[in-house]
């Protein structure tokens, strides 16, 4: 028997105690401090139950279970509900100081019936008998015009008739107006961006004049959980603006977003995509961050009533009881993620709609698919990326954004985003295991200690 080659071993932060999480068998075990020292020199002090658990394997038996694993993946991810993206325009009404589509030069036209019909069609055709839904992208989708209401009322109706349900991806400035169209469909999120209080979130994401966009967006906000249509809070996050965060959560614990129950937040964190920033130095990477959000976590503690961070696999872990399934393809993108947009184009994803060298064919005026391109990213996967083949984390990373790393990696697709999945646990398990900032939950058994 050998130590398995996938699972996580490490110290939890800022504790005496160690964690062993294996992402193959879905264990995860607190480890006392003397079990956790021993296992560091390879000493087992109970090596029937690590075995029970796989943490202890034959190796031949462990690649028999990663092929299950994985031809369950591959089998479940080829039925998963299809998530399609459809932007009506790159055009919008904010300037903010970090668009990722800034470099974009994107074809000046209006969305057309024409095209909208033909979107309609090729879902229908490409996508039969699959679970779906459309999420409206841009750019920004709901700007404050006539054309673009016509037009955001044409798609509403054709996954109306459908019976698709919607998202909507927005800058929230022009919401308010919205909100008696979107109450006639099938809404299943409104994401909508706030960076902070009113003053950093107004000097980070502006209207085109200059004029601040916060309470407008607040109002939006308001308007939409009164109508019951569900509100995803995204901040985007740089070391501009993290201090925002606990100021963000209390406006929201005070306006009384967080007791409703279609609330829900998420934070992205700002990074170079396509072009370089002009201000890179407030940058983070993943785990500059993650550290910089645990210690606003240790100072103020009310930031998870407004939202709790993943830490990788931590939060999952601490909600459920147990690890998530093995993730052996972290990229959506051309498996269960398509975007299109209004000048009759196919993309990948949201990462590289727009992009004119990024597009993967066409659905209008004609159907021409690049089968070749499209094949290259259907194939990417832990399996297929050389440095993803002998890393202890790949299934709870599964190889990260093809995007980001076809980018980073000279246009090579099958390279790896790598992801540090166990500094992140490390702070994760202190987070939710270690501290006490939240009550545990009933349905959660908590982990063991192996011993």
């Amino acid at each position: 028997m050998e130590f398995s080659k996938y699972t996580i071993f490490s110290k939890i932060h800022d504790s005496s105690n160690y964690f062993l999480a294996n992402p193959l068998t879905g264990e995860a075990d607190i480890l006392e401090p003397e079990i956790g020292k021993n296992i560091e020199q390879g000493i087992y002090d109970n090596p029937e139950e690590l075995q029970e658990k796989g943490y202890l394997v034959d190796p031949e038996a462990e690649k028999k279970l990663y092929m299950r694993k994985y031809l369950d993946f591959i089998e479940d991810r080829d039925s998963d509900e299809i998530q399609i993206f459809f932007v009506p325009s790159y055009q919008c009404n904010f300037n903010c100081s970090y668009c990722y589509q800034s470099g974009y030069d994107p074809t000046k036209q209006d969305l057309s019936p024409q095209v909208v019909e033909a979107f309609f069609s090729y879902i229908d055709s490409k996508f039969a008998g699959r679970e779906k839904y459309i999420t409206l992208f841009g750019g920004e989708p709901l700007l404050p015009n006539q054309i673009t209401r016509d037009n955001i009322s044409l798609l509403l109706k054709g996954a109306k008739q459908r019976n698709l349900s919607v998202a909507v991806v927005t800058n929230g400035h022009s919401l308010k107006s919205y909100i008696p169209q979107l109450k006639q469909a099938m809404i299943r999120e409104i994401q909508v961006t706030l960076d902070g209080v009113a003053e950093a979130h107004d000097k980070r994401r502006p209207l085109q004049g200059g004029q601040g966009s916060f309470d407008a967006i607040v109002e939006g906000i308001d308007e939409a959980l009164a109508a019951n249509l569900p509100v995803n809070l995204r901040m985007v996050v740089d070391k501009e603006n993290i201090h925002e965060i606990p100021k963000l959560a209390q406006f929201a614990i005070d306006r009384g977003w967080t007791k409703h129950p279609l609330f829900k937040t998420q934070l992205g964190r700002n990074y170079e995509l396509h072009y370089c920033q002009a201000n890179q130095k407030r940058l983070y990477n993943r785990i500059d961050m993650y550290q910089d959000l645990y210690r606003l976590l240790e100072q103020h503690p009310h930031i998870l009533e407004f939202h709790r961070p993943a830490f990788s696999l931590s939060r999952f872990l601490w909600e459920n009881g147990d690890l998530p399934d093995s993730l052996l393809d972290s990229c959506p993108g051309t498996k269960t993620e398509w975007a299109f947009d209004y000048t009759g184009r196919i993309y990948s994803c949201t990462a590289t709609v727009g992009k004119e060298e990024e597009q993967l064919g066409s659905f209008y005026p004609q159907v021409r698919l690049k089968e070749d391109l499209i094949e290259q990213w259907q194939d990417r996967d832990v399996t297929t990326i050389d440095k993803c083949k002998n890393c202890t984390v790949q299934l709870a990373c599964g190889g990260g954004c093809a995007s980001v790393a076809k980018n980073n990696h000279g246009g090579r697709l099958n390279s790896p985003d790598c992801r540090p999945v166990k500094e992140l646990m490390e702070l994760g398990l202190s987070a939710y295991f270690e501290k006490e900032w939240l009550e545990t939950p009933q349905e959660n058994q908590g982990t063991s200690c192996c011993g």
